[in-house]
């Protein structure tokens, strides 16, 4: 009976140190995309009227029928946010009118959702434009409804839109 009763205890042990590591492990995968302190995972990033789209080389994004662009990849301190300078056209679609403007992008990645804020100077209205905060997770393909323009610039090809959102 003993026997039997120290088995128990050590099955039960070993049941709560497996659930232990499987929650640690959760942990870790999430970091593992974009570590605080590190870089934006490359990819795209979707959501509901937002895409956000990281290369080497840039970090694009879009709200709605407007979209931006920071330089090279997308830096986190060491509790997943940023806020960075970077440009902003707010006249994109259908057709892109005007110039483009100083913004800032300001937001936090936990795990493998991005939440971000952008506020466009706009020199020609002369005034503040805020947009978001907007919610994105890693690997979705972006939502933006009427406006399929989501795409890094310089390159034709458009990402696939969703059923919903193709035009008959």
């Amino acid at each position: 009976m003993a026997g039997a009763r120290h088995e128990f205890r050590m099955t039960r042990l070993a049941w709560l140190l497996c659930a232990a590591a499987s929650v640690a492990g959760c942990d870790a995968a999430k970091s593992v995309l974009s570590p605080p302190g590190g870089l934006l995972a490359l990819g795209t990033w979707g959501g509901d009227n937002t895409g956000v789209i990281a290369t080497d080389s840039l970090t694009h994004v879009h709200v709605g029928c407007t979209y931006g662009d920071m330089p090279g990849r997308l830096a986190l301190d060491s509790t997943g946010r940023f806020d960075v300078a970077g440009s902003f056209l707010l006249r994109a679609y259908p057709v892109a009118v005007g110039p483009s403007l100083p913004a800032r992008f300001a937001g936090r990645v936990v795990g493998s959702t991005i939440t971000l804020t952008v506020t466009v100077n706009d020199t020609v209205e002369k005034k503040s434009v805020v947009l978001g905060p907007v919610t994105a997770v890693f690997g979705q393909e972006p939502r933006l409804g009427p406006c399929p323009i989501c795409r890094v610039p310089g390159r034709r090809a458009t990402l696939p839109r969703s059923p919903q959102s193709r035009r008959p």
